[in-house]
């Protein structure tokens, strides 16, 4: 496959980044962790100019489209530094019309990391994980974090919970769809659980660990075609490896390691790219790739890794789907860049 990178923007603490539907139109979100951190877009099919969402107060980790919404998502704000996250909250915004967005706060979270809309027959479960309760300085875990849970309305959360708590170093997220149902994947040091939202109106939220070491990150796509998932993981938190397990006999069996031991990996993104399935990593020190790791082989299974840049340290990454080509949306945390590398 070819990639061609395109530099959207040099934005001081970028972090988050995502795809959002404005005016029926395609566009991509970055937005900055640092304080008074900006939140820009670009619009679809060229990506060559940005406009403002929010010139501060920064400090976003998340930003989540509203399912059927044209223009509305949320995002986090206020998630400071490695301990000072007591601000931590979650924001609506939604365009004005006259060119502006209205930015009106939901919900006050501490310590917020990531969170999710999960769509089940029209309605939008919510789903939030906290990395702790609460923290004295960077290295202080002793109040470890939960799962947050509740449904949003157009009237905003109603029945908002913990749903599970204990969970230490609370970092990792991705939404999956298994056996038909869109679930949720959440890591911490007591491992990976499977949470799924409830599949009619009186029903119940599930949770069911399925690994049970430390994880940061996570992500699933069945990168050999044999109709079962493989596990892309980052271990453990903020960690050194970037590793893909399949599940064999009934056991997770490791089957690839990226050959660079380094601290802070922090991208891991199942996805397909020119139609085929990948693992999109990436880390924030040692070398600071962006990379993905595919099936060089199917029998017996062989993953390699390939390059895709050095040295930008990347934070988050998403991949878009469009018409005769793919893009890898990525915040590239460790040089200020907010960048898009386009797959054909």
């Amino acid at each position: 496959m070819n990639i061609r990178k395109q530099v959207l923007a040099s934005l001081n603490g970028c972090y988050a980044v995502n795809a959002f539907n404005l005016n029926g139109q395609p566009h991509i979100l970055v937005a900055s962790e640092a304080e008074g951190g900006r939140c820009l877009a670009w619009r679809a099919p060229d990506y060559s100019e940005s406009h403002a969402i929010w010139d501060g107060p920064g400090g976003t980790m998340s930003i989540v489209p509203i399912p059927g919404s044209d223009g509305e998502f949320l995002a986090v704000q206020k998630f400071f530094r490695m301990y000072d996250w007591e601000g931590a909250k979650i924001v609506h915004v939604s365009p004005t019309g006259s060119g502006g967005y209205d930015v009106r706060d939901v919900l006050p979270l501490p310590y917020v990391h990531r969170f999710d809309l999960l769509p089940v027959n029209g309605r939008n479960y919510f789903i939030a994980c906290t990395l702790a309760r609460q923290k004295q300085s960077a290295a202080d875990w002793a109040n470890p974090g939960c799962i947050w849970v509740g449904e949003y309305t157009a009237d905003g959360l109603v029945g908002l919970r913990v749903l599970k708590d204990g969970l230490t170093k609370n970092h990792g997220y991705s939404r999956q769809e298994i056996g038909g149902v869109t679930r949720a994947l959440v890591t911490c040091e007591e491992g990976a659980f499977e949470v799924t939202p409830p599949q009619t109106p009186d029903g119940d939220w599930t949770v069911r660990q399925f690994m049970d070491w430390p994880i940061s990150d996570i992500s699933a796509i069945d990168i050999d075609g044999d109709g079962e998932l493989e596990f892309a993981t980052i271990e453990s938190f903020h960690g050194r490896y970037f590793r893909v397990y399949k599940r064999i006999d009934g056991k997770f069996a490791r089957i690839y390691e990226h050959p660079e031991v380094s601290e802070f990996y922090h991208v891991v993104v199942g996805a397909t790219l020119a139609g085929q399935p990948v693992f999109v990593g990436g880390c924030r020190r040692g070398k600071q790739q962006l990379f993905y790791v595919h099936a060089a082989q199917t029998s017996p299974l062989k993953l390699e890794e390939k390059l895709i840049e050095e040295g930008v340290g990347p934070s988050n990454a998403c991949v878009v789907h469009e018409p005769g080509r793919d893009i890898i949306a990525v915040a590239n945390r460790e040089t200020n860049e907010a960048a898009l590398y386009i797959v054909t």
